[in-house]
């Protein structure tokens, strides 16, 4: 089955690839990489904002998490010229979560867009990844996500 029909077999609809919020590129491919600028959390309703250990649980978080994931997608589909199919798989995500001194359960979080992922793309959707803390993120979101992808 391809990515695409996965994906909308899940119900999920790529949005547009989110525009860089400063001076920087949503991706830059060299080879068959793909870098994929951080995206922040947010969904139809706009920005997901909050702050682990203090405002947001970790449930909520892990869902702007797979918001986070679905804009990399997003990207990943830009970089593509519109067709998701030429993803290859997902090599790296790196996560930040927006959270106090004292969170720990900052892998909890980033699982909502591992998880989505593996749901989406199978074992092309299996990747390394590192899950850490920021003291905040911009426009006071819950997580960002960067990532690395192999296209052809």
């Amino acid at each position: 089955m391809s990515f695409a029909a996965r994906l909308a077999e899940l119900g999920v609809t790529l949005p547009d690839a989110p525009a860089p919020a400063a001076n920087y590129v949503p991706w830059v491919r060299t080879g068959d990489t793909l870098y994929v600028s951080g995206q922040i959390s947010a969904g139809p309703d706009g920005m997901i904002k909050g702050k682990l250990g203090d405002d947001m649980d970790v449930d909520v978080a892990a869902n702007a998490a797979r918001w986070c994931a679905i804009s990399l997608l997003a990207q990943v589909k830009a970089a593509c010229d519109g067709d998701i199919d030429r993803l290859e798989r997902v090599v790296k995500l790196t996560g930040f979560v927006n959270s106090t001194l004292d969170f720990g359960d900052q892998p909890k979080v980033i699982n909502g867009a591992s998880d989505f992922l593996v749901e989406a793309l199978g074992d092309a959707g299996r990747h390394a990844r590192s899950a850490v803390s920021a003291a905040s993120l911009p426009f006071g979101v819950a997580v960002e996500i960067e990532g690395i992808f192999q296209i052809r």
